[in-house]
């Protein structure tokens, strides 16, 4: 297995993202490249009490000019009070969710200027949380090809195809709050909050074996 992932920063990552990371003695963020929207960059998903929900954070200057580490959260829109909202609502009666949940709003309360740096920060958390050591690093010249010691995710995981298509995560079903179908392949916030110590097992029983 390789020793580093190379990926882009995500928001609170689904579930996949842990499973391609699990057995990589070090993250590396991918700092150099373009910014683009609509992935995992600015959003998560996470279980409500009706629905799926996504959580997208806002940001300034997300055009296709702007490298990821320079793009800027907009915090003229109150992102940070509504996110944690939506997540006391969801999981607020979880098992796990007393004893995590002040990790969480404490990085929201922090009103990062960079996205990048709001998103380092809570992958720290959650790797913490996981209880997986793994160093977290950044980039700091882009390549578009890389050395074969290292797994190159960037793009790969993203919202706009299916988890099945890419054959990194296998869903292990485990009691979430709210709904009669498990829902896959949310953010890592909802196996945290329902599974807590369980859940780095959950996300080892996840991993495609294939």
């Amino acid at each position: 297995m390789p020793e580093t992932v190379l990926v882009e920063p995500q928001y609170l990552p689904p579930i996949e993202f842990f499973c391609a990371a699990l057995h990589a003695s070090e993250i590396l963020i991918e700092a150099e490249e373009h910014y683009t929207k609509q992935t995992y960059r600015n959003r998560c998903y996470i279980r409500g009490a009706n629905k799926i929900l996504p959580l997208s954070i806002p940001v300034v200057n997300g055009n296709s000019k702007v490298l990821t580490k320079e793009v800027k959260i907009d915090h003229d829109q109150r992102w940070a009070n509504e996110h944690w909202r939506s997540i006391q609502s969801a999981y607020g009666k979880a098992p796990y969710y007393e004893f995590f949940s002040d990790y969480f709003e404490r990085e929201f309360q922090k009103r990062h200027k960079f996205l990048i740096d709001h998103n380092q920060n809570m992958l720290t958390i959650c790797l913490k949380l996981l209880k997986l050591q793994k160093s977290v690093e950044r980039t700091k010249i882009y390549h578009k090809t890389v050395e074969s010691a290292i797994l190159d995710l960037r793009g790969r995981i993203s919202p706009k195809e299916d988890y099945t298509k890419r054959q990194i995560y296998q869903p292990v079903e485990y009691i979430q709050v709210f709904g009669k179908d498990f829902a896959a392949n949310l953010s890592i916030i909802d196996l945290l909050m329902n599974e807590g110590p369980n859940a780095l097992t959950i996300v080892t029983k996840s991993l495609n074996k294939e």
